[in-house]
């Protein structure tokens, strides 16, 4: 059976696809390809009130035959169905050659891709078969204007394999700010599921995701070093709870931060932990401000240089600031070798000391780290362009570097470990972007460090939790816009309740 949650390389896409096709009839892909495009236009289009009317685009590739073959489909069906080639047609393979004649004799409308009917027309839905995953520059010139005003159309549009213009690897728009791609509503992709479209500019571009896998053999494909995360993947670390058991079942959570005029960063990451499941949480101020927590009177505040990390799971950076004292404490808390989440400040000086860094990598207990692409982008000595245009890469690249589990946040969360596996994140929206949200994310990794977890699925069950807590959220009309990082944690603890009870 083929794994559903996992994602490929276009590399390794490739390669699947010609060893089907050596054991195929000449267009049988293609053909499977547009059939099952076609078929899902034709679902997508039963809930529509307008004129049944598709505008296709078909490209100079194999995704242009893809998108022939679906447009032959649905003028079999009954679709007014408009066709538009904006590349020289005799360039076309020999399967779109194939794709083509079927499409004419279909008797579908070809139209100019400058034809004002384009913008003025009031399209049921847009077929996007310009580019699949070959694409390697920017799209400019009379494409770019067209594939502008297709994005301004208001209808919905089906991308083919990848929407144009998007990078199936990264996620990226292939050409940064100088390139476009289209913005679907919805992706059919083909043979295998890309990374692309779930991380990065992918989950704005791509839409929902169907993968139709075109009837390809199971055991044509090569094991996946990436994944889509699902809770089947951390779910053995989340047990209901032994009635035999105390507060010291659970573990001790400190949280190092705190610093003058930033407590509240702390606090947020200690209540997160404690509604989370730790049995215990103090909140290790630099700051000696916080006498006690007034909405959440079980955490203990302590003076940062009076905790023995030893003997505790420590969140380390909400609020921490980047001062000696801090650098100091931070240092005492990676030697003490207990389990350990690395957050906000505290990566900014690891980044900047090289003995924090030697410190960090002579660790053998459990470790993750949780940096948003600006602190990635110093930790890594580069910049955030750089992180955002291949986040899979600069993911594997810190979780190598520094010997942790890594979150590097963003749409699409990307988890690595440091033999370079990769989960990208399936759950959040828009919600999360606010402030204190991340001090909301490590507390939570904390808290199931606490109580046992595994380094990588504690990493995997924070990151989905958070998000999926957020998309509860949104569903009942609390966000996304003015959510707040404090809303998220009894919301949290609920969905976490449910996944162990369920």
């Amino acid at each position: 059976m083929t794994d559903t949650h996992a994602l490929y390389t276009v590399n390794e896409i490739r390669q699947v696809e010609q060893a089907a096709l050596a054991n195929s009839p000449s267009y049988a892909l293609m053909q499977r390809a547009g059939t099952a495009a076609g078929e899902l236009a034709y679902e997508l289009l039963q809930s529509t009130e307008k004129e049944r009317r598709v505008l296709v685009l078909a490209g100079p590739g194999n995704n242009g035959g893809d998108a022939l073959e679906a447009a032959s489909q649905l003028m079999n069906a009954g679709l007014k169905v408009f066709i538009t080639l904006p590349f020289p047609t005799d360039t076309l393979p020999a399967d779109a050659q194939q794709a083509l004649q079927r499409a004419k004799a279909s008797k579908a409308t070809f139209i100019a891709s400058d034809d004002p009917a384009i913008s003025s027309t009031d399209w049921a839905m847009v077929i996007d078969g310009l580019f699949g995953i070959g694409l390697s520059r920017a799209i400019d010139g009379s494409l770019h204007e067209l594939i502008a005003t297709i994005n301004q159309l208001g209808c919905p549009i089906l991308a083919l394999d990848v929407p144009s213009g998007l990078n199936a690897d990264t996620g990226a728009i292939v050409g940064d700010d100088a390139g476009i791609a289209i913005q679907a509503t919805h992706t059919i992709t083909f043979i295998a599921d890309k990374a692309g479209l779930h991380t990065c500019e992918g989950r704005d571009f791509a839409g929902a995701v169907t993968v139709a896998t075109l009837d390809i053999a199971a055991e044509r494909f090569p094991p996946a070093s990436m994944h889509l995360n699902h809770p089947a993947l951390f779910a053995k670390c989340l047990r209901p709870r032994r009635h035999n058991t105390h507060k010291g079942s659970y573990g001790d959570v400190s949280v190092l931060g705190g610093a003058h005029g930033m407590v509240g960063a702390a606090v947020l990451a200690a209540r997160a932990a404690a509604k989370c499941g730790a049995g215990r949480v103090f909140i290790a101020c630099l700051a000696d401000s916080l006498l006690y927590d007034s909405m959440q009177a079980e955490l203990m505040s302590r003076l940062a240089s009076n905790i023995d990390y030893s003997t505790t799971t420590t969140v380390a950076g909400p609020g921490l600031g980047t001062s000696r004292l801090a650098r100091d404490i931070l240092g005492k808390a990676i030697i003490a070798n207990t389990p350990l989440v690395i957050d906000a400040d505290a990566l900014n000086l690891i980044g900047h000391e090289p003995a924090l860094q030697e410190k960090l990598l002579a660790r053998s207990a459990a470790t993750i780290i949780t940096p948003h692409p600006l602190e990635a982008a110093r930790l890594l000595a580069t910049t955030t362009q750089q992180i955002q245009g291949n986040r899979i890469a600069a993911a594997r690249a810190l979780a190598g570097t520094f010997r942790a589990t890594t979150i590097l946040k963003g749409s699409g969360t990307v988890i690595a470990a440091p033999d370079g596996t990769v989960v990208l994140n399936t759950t959040g929206n828009p919600a999360l972007a606010t402030a204190g949200s991340g001090d909301v994310l490590a507390g939570l990794s904390g808290a199931l460090l606490a109580q046992g977890c595994p380094e990588w699925e504690a990493a995997l069950a924070a990151v989905y939790l958070h998000g999926l807590a957020a998309d509860e959220l949104v569903k009942r009309g609390i966000g996304p816009i003015g959510l707040t990082a404090g809303e998220l944690i009894p919301e949290i603890r609920s969905v976490l309740n449910q996944l162990v009870s369920g």
